[in-house]
């Protein structure tokens, strides 16, 4: 048997596919929803176009993304244009994105509100970040093109206005892909001068697109970094650009800044010939005021009469040496009283003074010494003779005395009880004069004779 079946390669069944692919799909548009999508870290977004029954994977490389100018996100609905690519190392096909357009709203309009979006929730847009605009500017920095209208008509409005106003001029594109880097700096230079009271940022009206130089990021950052006040004047009263939003204030037109920064020269001339008048009149008050009051001080006495001060000085002099003299007597007095006192208190702590009541004392704690002593010797007298009395009373011996007597076994114990002995057992009897041996006839338990 022969084998005539045609057999591939999955490298050549995928080149075969890829080749078919990209011939039949070059170049096309394509709707459907942004999800999962994610930015590597070489810049490259990788994501999934979806509709309801099918989705398919795409790319935007980093150079294609460069160009779209709003923010793609998930749940977006997007117009794609790109084609067909099949990537071997997977088997995956996927559609390699060229162009990225917002379905229903422009990409510009979009990426305008999420810029809006963002910089709002930074606070660049608070209010009380805004500052307000010097009242009489000596030096003002214009940023626009020098070849414009707006450079025109802002030049005219001042030298009409204020002609000795010291004006530098920023010339920057302020359309296409390198106004927004021309602006920034000219913005930074300007802060870099040091002396620029305020700032106008200014250009003509156009489209979204003409005017999109205003609605980059870097621009508005720059804006709000600025330690300048700066006016924002770009386009028609219609047109509001995010410059608009972050600077301090907004113009609705290059002239209208113009006249937001000075003052007609008729008008500041008039103030300063108002006040000049009006300070005019406050000295005149004061000197009136002065006048007055010199004039009163003209007329008092001690003006009148210059003797008048010193006779006062010397009715008061001679008041005080008055109370000057009676104080020293008084001092005087207490001083001789206080040493009185310290001569007695000195006195009584004399060696010799103490020594004598030392003495008078000593002498009195003698005799109430023997008299303690005598009192106490005869109060022990007495208790003694109380004790022995009670001792005699307690003796045996007075016992004795009164005809009884003590018996005694042979070993000295005292016999208490009839059970202590036996018949023929010796014992000794004392008596008040001697001692009696004797030896035991009967033991009875109990006297049976009767009491005398």
């Amino acid at each position: 048997m022969t084998d005539d079946r045609q057999i591939w390669t999955v490298s050549e069944l995928t080149a075969r596919v890829k080749e078919l692919l990209e011939a039949q799909f070059p170049a096309f548009w394509l709707e459907g929803e942004i999800s999962n999508f994610r930015v590597s870290n070489a810049g490259h977004a990788y994501f999934t176009l979806k509709d309801e029954t099918a989705q398919l994977k795409a790319v935007l490389f980093k150079g294609k993304a460069r160009r779209v100018r709003f923010d793609p996100a998930d749940g977006l609905h997007v117009l794609a244009f790109g084609g067909l690519d099949l990537y071997a190392q997977r088997g995956e096909y996927q559609l390699v994105v060229e162009l990225l357009e917002p379905k229903g709203l422009g990409a510009l309009q979009l990426a305008f509100e999420q810029l809006k979006a963002k910089l709002a929730a930074e606070g660049l847009f608070d209010a009380e970040r805004k500052r307000p605009l010097p009242r009489f500017p000596r030096k003002l920095g214009i940023v626009t093109s020098p070849g414009g209208a707006a450079i025109r008509d802002i030049l005219q409005i001042i030298s009409r206005r204020f002609a000795d106003l010291h004006i530098v001029i920023a010339p920057v594109r302020v359309q296409g892909e390198e106004a927004a880097g021309e602006i920034v700096r000219a913005l930074h230079d300007l802060n870099s001068l040091g002396d620029v009271d305020v700032v106008i940022l200014a250009r003509g009206g156009g489209s979204l697109e003409d005017l999109w130089a205003f609605n980059e990021e870097a621009v508005a950052r720059a804006i709000a970094q600025s330690k300048i006040p700066v006016i924002s004047a770009v386009g028609h009263e219609t047109d509001v650009t995010i410059a608009d939003f972050v600077a301090d204030l907004r113009a609705p037109t290059p002239s209208g800044a113009a006249e937001l920064v000075v003052e007609e020269k008729e008008a500041v001339a008039e103030l300063v010939v108002d006040l000049y008048d009006r300070l005019k009149r406050s000295l005149h008050q004061r000197l009136v005021r002065h006048r007055e009051r010199v004039e009163f001080l003209a007329r008092r006495r001690v003006l009148t009469d210059p003797a008048r001060p010193v006779r006062d000085l010397e009715r008061r002099l001679d008041e005080l040496a008055g109370r000057l003299a009676t104080g020293l007597r008084a001092a005087r007095r207490e001083a001789r009283h206080r040493a009185l006192l310290a001569t007695n208190s000195l006195l009584s702590l004399s060696p010799l003074a103490r020594i004598s009541s030392g003495s008078a004392l000593l002498d009195q704690l003698d005799g109430r010494l023997h008299s303690g002593i005598a009192r106490a010797a005869e109060r022990s007298r007495e208790r003694l003779r109380t004790a022995v009395g009670q001792l005699d009373s307690l003796s045996p011996l007075a016992v004795l005395r009164r005809g009884y007597s003590l018996t005694r076994l042979p070993s000295g114990e005292i016999v208490r009880s009839g059970r202590q002995v036996g018949p023929g057992s010796l014992l000794e009897v004392l008596l008040h004069e001697g001692t009696l041996g004797v030896r035991v006839a009967e033991v009875r338990e109990r006297d049976d004779r009767p009491q005398v």
